[in-house]
């Protein structure tokens, strides 16, 4: 499967890594995900899955039950206990930096990747950042899955208390997004270090370096990992917004329609270190 990622500087150094949204993928995925506990045993009884897959398998379970359980706060009437937990969760997680809700939208399903990009910037660049964030995310979320699960049995003990356990939800959240976006970071790192036009085997030794044209064409074959997209369209709208301060609301609406992001999640790289 091949997804589309957009990159785009929003302010100053801050550059945007998104993904394309497509729902009828994210519904596919979710209709994988054990649904109780006894298809949960039998997926990992009857299969020679890895440890790995099985982890993977139960923190799809957790999460899919603290999806359910987060749509029934959402629901619950102004002014009750429900619905301020429900405010309080919206305040943690608009803490999650974009960067961890980027490398999560890197399913293992994904095999290669389209890269838009605004025409003006330079392919390599586009490339460079990529791989650091991939790079920088595989260490940071690997540190952070463990450290989540550490705390995972001491905010647990906490369920003897009548109130609903929120530090033990909260940490089981953190370990399950911080393994997804592991997985994401592993998995970009793996497509986008695929040399397939970096050495460009038709060249003859010596010769002038080849034009970012010439490398474009060369590396968008069909069997390229990635493929480097300028596009005319967004530069459009970069240079029609274009603000000492960065982009602003209109604009980020404006890109976000055209190439189908999701604009909060967008927002958040305005203010990401």
């Amino acid at each position: 499967m091949r997804a589309r990622l957009v990159v785009f500087p929003v302010k100053g150094r801050n550059w945007c890594f998104s993904r394309s949204i497509d729902p009828s993928l994210e519904e596919a995925a979710s209709s994988l995900t054990p649904s109780t506990l006894r298809h949960l045993w039998k997926k990992i009884s009857s299969s020679s899955n890895s440890s790995a897959k099985n982890v993977e398998l139960v923190l799809d379970f957790a999460s899919n039950k603290m999806n359910k359980a987060w749509m029934g706060l959402e629901k619950a009437p102004e002014g009750t206990i429900k619905n301020k937990l429900h405010g309080l969760g919206l305040k943690l997680l608009s803490r999650v930096k974009p960067s961890e809700i980027f490398l999560k939208s890197i399913s293992k399903e994904v095999s290669s990747v389209e890269i838009t990009y605004p025409s003006s910037l330079n392919a390599r660049l586009v490339r460079r950042r990529l791989r650091h964030i991939a790079m920088r995310g595989a260490a940071i979320h690997k540190k952070y899955f463990y450290g989540s699960v550490m705390l995972l049995p001491l905010s647990s003990a906490l369920a003897v208390l009548p109130l609903p356990n929120i530090p033990f939800f909260w940490f089981l959240f953190r370990s399950y997004s911080n393994w997804r976006a592991l997985q994401g970071s592993e998995k970009l790192l793996q497509l986008v270090s695929d040399c397939s036009y970096a050495e460009n085997p038709a060249a003859p030794k010596g010769s002038e370096p080849e034009s970012e044209e010439s490398k474009h064409k060369f590396h968008s074959s069909q069997d390229s990992l990635w493929v480097l997209q300028p596009s005319k369209d967004l530069q459009e709208l970069l240079d029609k917004h274009a603000e000492e301060n960065g982009l602003n609301d209109t604009a980020i609406s404006d890109i976000c329609k055209t190439f189908s992001l999701n604009a909060t999640d967008v927002s958040k790289f305005r203010h990401s270190m």
